[in-house]
C-alpha cells in the first residue's frame, strides 16, 4: 500500500516574496538605467547600510562616505548582480567590503577608542527592542570596542558571517577572528553589566 505523500514544488516555481520580487524588477530596471528604479532601491536599503558602515567604522563621517561609495559600486556593478542572493543581501557586501577596505587603506586599525558618539545618530540606528536605552547602550558598547573587535563582532553577530568569510575578508586567520569575537564579547558582557 502505498503512503500519501505531498507534492512539493520544484524551486524555481514556487512564488517569491512580494519584496524579492519587487526588488528584482527594481534591480532589473535600474540596470536598464532607471535612475528612478536606482533611487527607490536606495531609499530602501540606505539606512540599513549607513548602520553597517557606522557599527564597522564608528565614525558619521567615514559611514556617510562609505555608504555613498557602495552606492555607486552597486550602480556600476548592477549588470553584474546575478540574484543568488537578495539584493539587500548583495549591497550589504558591498557595504561590508567598502567599509573594511576604507578602513585599511586609512590604517585606522590603530586608532584610539570611539569614545562619544552623537546620541541622536545612535538613536537613529539602534535595533527596535524592548528598551530604547538597552540599544542605545549597546551601540555605544559596540562602538567602543577595539577597531578588529568591533569589526569581527560586527561581522559575525550583526551580520551573520562565518569566521572563513570574515578572517578572508579581513586577512586574518580563522582562529584571530575566533579569538576577536571572544574579545569583543567579553567586553562588551564587562562594559554593559
Amino acid at each position: 500500500m502505498r503512503s500519501a505523500v505531498s507534492r512539493i514544488d520544484p524551486p524555481e516555481t514556487i512564488p517569491r516574496s512580494a519584496a524579492a520580487s519587487a526588488d528584482a524588477g527594481l534591480v532589473a530596471r535600474a540596470a536598464r538605467g532607471d535612475g528612478a528604479a536606482f533611487e527607490a532601491l536606495y531609499r530602501a536599503n540606505s539606512a540599513r547600510i549607513f548602520a553597517l558602515c557606522l557599527r564597522l567604522t564608528g565614525d558619521r563621517a567615514l559611514a556617510e562616505e562609505h555608504t555613498q561609495d557602495c552606492f555607486v559600486r552597486a550602480w556600476e556593478n548592477l549588470a553584474s548582480f546575478r540574484g543568488e542572493s537578495g539584493f539587500p543581501t548583495w549591497l550589504h557586501r558591498i557595504a561590508a567590503n567598502v567599509a573594511l577596505g576604507g578602513l585599511r587603506s586609512r590604517k585606522r586599525w590603530r586608532l584610539k577608542v570611539v569614545s562619544g558618539l552623537d546620541d541622536e545618530l545612535l538613536e537613529s540606528v539602534a535595533a527596535p527592542i524592548s528598551a530604547p536605552h538597552e540599544g542605545l547602550d549597546l551601540e555605544r558598547g559596540i562602538a567602543g570596542l577595539p577597531p578588529g573587535a568591533r569589526a569581527v563582532f560586527v561581522l559575525h553577530d550583526v551580520e551573520g558571517w562565518q569566521h572563513e568569510e570574515i578572517a578572508e575578508q579581513l586577512g586574518l586567520a580563522v582562529g584571530t577572528s575566533k579569538a576577536q569575537l571572544h574579545r569583543a564579547r567579553r567586553l562588551l558582557r564587562e562594559r554593559l553589566g
